[in-house]
């Protein structure tokens, strides 16, 4: 009985409203639980980075180091986009005076030295195996286009450029390579094998895609690929391939250099 009355005397003086905190009692509160946020998702994102940059690459022989998960919201990208292409759709197209009188030179890589162009020959791997070796007049005896457009950098920066050449859809008619297309890959390299890119067969089969041979209707100098480069405008500038010397056909991805350093491997406009 006196335990109990013990009890309710304590419980008694416990009862009524609670002191209200000072100013800097709420200050230091508010600033705790800022600072305990922060740490909470700081480290949340860190460790999610962390699972990023040390998953296994999800895609084994054409991709580095720097492909991490993040690769497969690039091709659910690709999947969306893929479907809504249609080489119906053509890239607009501008006056010749709108053209850059000085293309713009991003980048020396496979295109870096001077070439005998009077013996440079393109080789062509067949679906047979058989192998054409093509020099740069035979091309240019094909029908001639020309295109204008705005040349696009994943960079950021773009430019109206004036490309000659001849489309890779009547080079493929030219040279019977029709039985090639039903791959789903276009593979092509330089001479040396060091630059190379791998473009799908609808986007190469694109009417305004073109082995060009002349820019502003000159020859090709060696910065941009002498004798013969990728014009492809339905891609960004890492497709457009300098100084081709080989193109081949595969039903799997062919290696792309830009796609090794962490580029997106469609790299559709």
């Amino acid at each position: 009985m006196k335990l109990t009355k013990k009890l309710s005397k304590v419980f008694s003086k416990n009862k009524g409203p609670k002191k209200e905190l000072t100013v800097e009692q709420k200050i230091s509160r508010r600033n705790f639980i800022s600072f305990g946020s922060f740490l909470v998702l700081g480290g949340a994102a860190y460790g999610g980075w962390r699972w990023l940059y040390t998953s296994p690459n999800e895609v084994p022989g054409i991709t580095g180091e720097a492909h991490k998960p993040l690769r497969a919201v690039l091709n659910a990208n690709e999947k969306v986009v893929r479907q809504l292409y249609s080489n119906k759709n053509l890239v607009k197209t501008y006056p010749k005076e709108m053209a850059a009188k000085v293309v713009r030179h991003n980048s020396d890589i496979g295109s870096e030295g001077l070439i005998d162009v009077g013996n440079w020959k393109l080789s062509v791997k067949k679906q047979n195996g058989e192998l054409l070796n093509i020099g740069i007049d035979e091309i240019k005896k094909l029908p001639k286009t020309e295109i204008v457009y705005d040349f696009k950098c994943v960079e950021g920066w773009d430019q109206i450029s004036h490309w000659g050449g001849v489309k890779f859809s009547d080079f493929i008619a030219h040279f019977k390579l029709d039985a090639e297309t039903r791959f789903e890959y276009v593979g092509m390299e330089t001479p040396d094998k060091e630059y190379y890119v791998g473009v799908d067969m609808p986007s190469a089969m694109h009417p305004q895609t073109l082995l060009a041979y002349e820019v502003n209707e000159k020859p090709l100098p060696p910065k941009h690929g002498a004798p013969l480069r990728l014009i492809i405008p339905v891609k960004y500038g890492i497709k457009n391939l300098k100084r081709i010397g080989s193109i081949t056909f595969s039903n799997s991805r062919p290696r792309d250099y830009w796609a090794e350093q962490g580029y997106d491997y469609y790299a559709g406009l």
